[in-house]
């Protein structure tokens, strides 16, 4: 018998809603903690707007057509690739996400 797990997969499925639970609860974490510096909260920021371009990315990847068959090496690793990808944005600050909440967080503390 061959079992295959894709990206397909329930298991897979699964994973990905706890990790995003996870980090969405770590982001929560960091954002709630009035003690921090200026400097963890810029980081906070950061974190969230990479989480967020990874959701957006993973969500835009779906409306391809014809993306079902994305070969095994992207089926496992595309969620890092997006990562990385999100990560990128954000340290190059083109798309200003972070900035703008770090602002608003700070005018209304």
């Amino acid at each position: 018998m061959n079992i295959s797990i894709g990206s397909n997969s329930l298991y897979s499925q699964s994973i990905n809603v706890v990790s995003d639970k996870i980090k969405t609860g770590q982001l929560q974490d960091k954002l709630q903690a009035n003690n921090g510096t200026d400097d963890e909260l810029m980081e906070a920021c950061k974190s969230f707007e990479s989480y967020l371009l990874t959701q957006v990315m993973k969500s835009m990847e779906k409306t391809i057509p014809g993306r079902e068959d994305k070969g095994p090496y992207l089926e496992q690793f595309g969620d890092f690739l997006y990562d990385e990808y999100a990560k990128a944005a954000t340290e190059s600050q083109s798309l200003g996400i972070a900035q703008m909440l770090y602002e608003s967080i700070k005018r209304n503390a």
